[in-house]
């Protein structure tokens, strides 16, 4: 018999072995009760009393030596309520009632423990992703090292199926890698020469060569795997309530039932009410939904950063948006070339890049990026000529030849007249592009214009749709804040429906808008991605930052990090945190609703000690179970169901 104790005790760290051995022994000493309750009364022989008590001493020790642990720091936890019941009912000479008690409660938390584990899932599964080796070169040769000995400047390898080590720049190659542990995207993304790559990521067709850039902790994928650490740790407002009630409501419990014995007289009925009153599933009913909301966010490219930051995401009601890099790509493109003369828009083009190509300015940028992508279309062998004596007009353009003609390009006060070669009013039609929030460049000679190029920054795709989505949501106010001119803020602003716009902002202008703003609505969000937008980020009810593209002084000022630059990742994050708020108030409500009903049924007496706890620990695997479903929250189906 003993080492048959030993043998089952020995188990996964003796708690499931300890559960088991209770079970048997418990189901043992029932067999004799019933078999000998002919012969004795309630059939407790004394093989029948030693085996429950055995049974409840394999169960119940652990219980009771944490209930001294806690008195020792002056804590009154739920174990000392067990304890109490468990002795009582030995003492009233309840064996069966002390066994079953002792073994549901372990039970419970057995069951509690794994179900929490499950919830936790989101860590698991990221360290599964974590790469173990790193073939670098070294000394011109390939060496296979551990992951983390990889040093910032290594040049590492990455083949097919395998993981990337470290954050860092593609040299050489082009592959298939798949981001999903990162940013949540499903589909791969193209990786080529000067393109980012993320530790953790998957070469799934191709072949790259990179330099490392970050390594070991401080590599992207390090950091999420610590966020999430963090944040599951960390504890909504609710969560911290429940355990403060927690804390008055055990020693509240002892004097009322000890009140109860007092008035009744009634021993089994002050210890029942003990048991039942236990407030196990309300204590555990916020922190389960919060650490499955937080697992599902990680899983799918949203870090938040704890539990009190996902409960007041929930409850959001307005949202502020930077414009450049978070509404808008966050880079100048040419939306348009006009003729106002005989040139083609294709010499235009290609005049206006031999002249941008001695400048510096994003918008110069811009044009080169159009002249490489449409004029190499058309010939491949073509070669942009350098600008003849080219000079810079600092704050109007430059003035440049080509082929034996000298032009310039720049704004209007390079010009000092703007004369159309076709007659066209070139200052009606520069307005009517500046009130589209367009930006132009105007190329043309000392004596007319030639034409011009619209440039901006072009609006994601996405966002439109997002901000018609965060209405329907619930959200009261969307707004812009923006340090872009007055005439381009309103009319992106216009495009996408928001409900106002506060333009030419410096970083600390964005902080007195936001604080205007929370006069009527305190539960405002901020979402941006620079470094100017972290003043503001901090400023809000909740910051939230765009963290592909974002800046690191953002990221790490944010409450919620959304891991790529797509927009629908706010949206996702806004829906999964309704739903997580929404599954703790089930929680908590039908955890109340238990204690009621356990409670009613007690003082009628029709509810007695084990099903009691049965009723208890049932209770309990609901409210996790219940939580359990967040794991599987999907914005398709409930995104867009007011929190």
């Amino acid at each position: 018999m003993a080492s048959f104790i030993s043998l089952v005790l020995g188990r996964s760290g003796s708690k499931k072995g300890r559960l088991i051995l209770s079970g048997i022994v418990s189901l043992i000493a029932l067999g004799f009760k019933i078999a000998l309750k002919d012969n004795h009364e309630n059939g407790y022989h004394l093989i029948t009393i030693i085996l429950m008590i055995l049974a409840t001493g394999i169960s119940g020790l652990p219980i009771m030596a944490r209930a001294i642990s806690s008195l020792r720091y002056k804590i009154v936890a739920i174990d000392l309520l067990v304890t109490i019941a468990i002795i009582g009912a030995i003492f009233i000479g309840e064996y069966w009632e002390a066994a079953a008690v002792s073994f549901l409660f372990m039970l419970g938390e057995w069951l509690e423990a794994r179900t929490i584990e499950k919830t936790r899932s989101s860590i698991k599964s990221l360290l599964d992703l974590a790469p173990v080796t790193a073939r670098v070169k070294r000394n011109g040769a390939e060496l296979e090292i551990p992951a983390e000995e990889v040093v910032i400047g290594d040049v590492i390898i990455i083949k097919p199926g395998e993981k990337i080590p470290a954050d860092g720049k593609v040299i050489e190659g082009f592959a298939s890698v798949n981001q999903a542990a990162i940013t949540g995207e499903s589909m791969p993304l193209e990786k080529e020469l000067g393109s980012s790559v993320y530790s953790g990521t998957i070469v799934e067709s191709g072949y790259i060569i990179i330099e490392a850039v970050k390594v070991g902790e401080d590599t992207t994928f390090a950091g999420i795997l610590r966020l999430v650490e963090e944040a599951q740790d960390k504890k909504a407002k609710t969560q911290k309530f429940l355990e403060r009630f927690s804390r008055y409501y055990t020693p509240g419990i002892i004097l009322l039932s000890i009140a109860v014995y007092l008035i009744t007289r009634d021993f089994r009925l002050a210890l029942t009410l003990l048991v039942i009153s236990c407030p196990g599933a309300l204590v555990i009913s916020a922190p389960v939904s919060i650490v499955a909301g937080i697992g599902n966010g990680a899983k799918h490219g949203v870090l938040v950063k704890g539990g009190e930051v996902m409960e007041k995401l929930g409850t959001v009601k307005a949202i502020a948006f930077d414009k450049t890099g978070t509404l808008t790509k966050g880079r100048a493109e040419v939306q348009k070339i006009q003729t106002t003369s005989a040139l083609s828009e294709t010499e235009i083009l290609e005049i206006a890049a031999v002249g941008e190509s001695f400048s510096e300015h994003p918008l110069a940028k811009a044009v080169l990026r159009m002249a490489d992508v449409k004029l190499k279309k058309t010939d491949a062998a073509l070669q942009l000529d350098s600008p003849e004596n080219p000079e810079m007009i600092i704050g109007q353009g430059i003035v440049f030849g080509h082929k034996n003609t000298k032009y310039r390009i720049g704004n209007r006060s390079l010009f000092t007249s703007l004369k159309t070669q076709d007659g066209s009013n070139l200052e009606e039609l520069l307005s009517n592009e500046e009130s589209e929030g367009r930006t132009c460049i105007i190329l043309g000679t000392e004596n007319e214009v030639l034409g011009y190029l619209s440039i901006a920054d072009e609006i994601r795709p996405e966002a439109k749709q997002i901000i018609r989505d965060l209405k329907k949501l619930g959200l009261k106010k969307i707004i812009m804040l923006t340090g872009d001119n007055e005439k381009t803020a309103q009319a992106i602003a216009k495009n996408l429906g928001l409900s106002a716009v506060h333009a030419e902002l410096l970083p600390a202008d964005k902080v007195d808008a936001l604080e205007k703003i929370k006069k009527d609505y305190p539960r405002v969000a901020m979402v941006g991605d620079g470094v100017n937008d972290a003043p503001a980020l901090a400023a809000s009810f909740v910051g939230i930052a765009m963290g592909e593209e974002g800046s690191d002084v953002a990221m790490e000022t944010a409450d919620i990090v959304l891991m790529t630059s797509d927009l629908q990742k706010l949206r996702y994050a806004m829906g999964l945190s309704r739903a997580t708020v929404k599954n703790m108030r089930q929680n908590i409500s039908f955890a109340l609703a238990v204690a009621a009903f356990l409670l009613a049924g007690v003082l009628i007496k029709t509810v007695n000690l084990s099903l009691g706890m049965l009723v208890h620990e049932a209770s309990v695997i609901l409210v996790i179970v219940n939580a359990i479903r967040l794991l599987a929250y999907k914005e398709r189906k409930s995104f867009l169901a007011k929190g």
